[in-house]
């Protein structure tokens, strides 16, 4: 029976240890980190529409260039009432 108990301790020990090791070297949820942490990277660059003074992400911007400067807005709705603008102001 003690040999049981000693056996079953043993096992139990291994495991945790196995199941330790393998949290830390591995990323679960997240397969791009590939067993590496992230810190302080930056996803994407925040950027202010020039019509609705809003912050979206550079990426989901629409672009117009305009007198040689590329302008990004959160919509293409803003873009067009900035054109919109820009055409009766001059």
């Amino acid at each position: 029976m003690l040999r049981i108990i000693i056996i079953a301790t043993v096992v139990y020990i291994f495991y945790r240890a196995l199941k330790s090791w393998i949290v830390k070297n591995t990323s679960f949820g997240d397969p791009s980190l590939d067993g590496r942490q992230v810190s302080g990277q930056i996803d994407d660059v925040m950027v202010k529409d020039p019509n609705c003074d809003a912050y979206f992400p550079r990426r989901n911007g629409v672009a117009l260039t305009m007198d040689g400067q590329e302008l990004l807005f959160c919509s293409e709705q803003c873009r067009n009432e900035y054109i919109a603008e820009r055409s009766k102001s001059e």
